[in-house]
């Protein structure tokens, strides 16, 4: 059973090994390196703090800094490191070519994301044919569950137990990504995508850009990924979001068959 937030910060060492996790998430989430001020801004931990942190994650390998223009950037450790857990965790090769399905079929930009604990991770991006694309998501991006559509697909299908302690976690939500992120709107736009079975995001992460979202479960039933579109808003009106929505839906079950059939050979 996955520990408590609590549980965690009991552990000796946990609160030290919990903020360089941190950082190196936010070190890949930025393909381009990232600054040491805004990591220090984004982590709300010192300068001095990360910094530390940052010098003892790279003499071990895990980040690495440009030595001209003093980004960080992953380390060649954190390559090795993810080549043996692509083993056991990396569905892109099995959802590459559904995911280029789906960005031919519908003409928009299509992604794959996973969820990591509470937040869905953004792992494959394949561009449609339609010249005007949203920017909002790419390889790598991370956004909390129920604020992208990936999250808010993959959130909507979680027992309602597990929402309940999410919502718990985070109470922060409506603060940061928006009153329409507050519980009360959140719990209704959750109640309406399981019931339509796929996500609408109208534009609430950034203006004009819509999204939907599919969850894609495994073997046992939960939904660990997500299938989504993103496009500009005019893309997505009431005469075209049902067939976009079957077409996510029928891409996001081939998906989650396949995923099925892997796990029971």
């Amino acid at each position: 059973m996955e520990q408590t937030p609590s549980a965690k910060r009991s552990v000796p060492g946990a609160q030290a090994i919990a903020r360089a996790a941190e950082l190196l998430r936010l070190v890949t989430a930025s393909p381009d390196g990232a600054a040491l001020q805004r990591l220090a801004a984004t982590s709300g931990l010192s300068r001095s703090t990360v910094h530390r942190l940052l010098s003892a994650l790279r003499a071990e390998g895990l980040v690495d800094q440009d030595p001209q223009t003093a980004l960080w950037m992953p380390g060649p450790e954190l390559y090795l490191m993810g080549t043996v857990a692509a083993a056991r965790y990396d569905i892109t090769e099995l959802a590459r070519d559904i995911v280029r399905s789906l960005a031919v079929k519908t003409e928009e930009s299509a992604f794959l994301s996973v969820r990591r604990a509470d937040e869905t991770v953004c792992l494959l991006r394949e561009e449609g044919a339609f010249p005007i694309r949203s920017f909002v998501l790419s390889e790598g991006v991370r956004f909390p569950l129920g604020v992208a559509s990936a999250g808010l697909a993959i959130l909507s299908f979680l027992p309602d137990h597990d929402v309940d302690a999410y919502l718990a976690r985070h109470p922060e939500l409506g603060e940061r990504w928006g009153r329409t992120h507050a519980q009360t709107p959140l719990r209704r736009r959750l109640a309406e995508t399981k019931a339509r079975g796929y996500a609408v995001n109208p534009g609430l992460i950034v203006e004009g850009s819509w999204g939907m979202g599919a969850a894609v479960f495994d073997r046992d039933g939960r939904p660990e990924w997500a299938l989504s579109l993103t496009g500009v808003e005019f893309r997505f009106g009431p005469d075209r979001l049902p067939t976009l929505g079957r077409t996510l839906l029928a891409h996001a079950h081939q998906l989650s068959a396949r995923i099925a059939g892997r796990a029971s050979r």
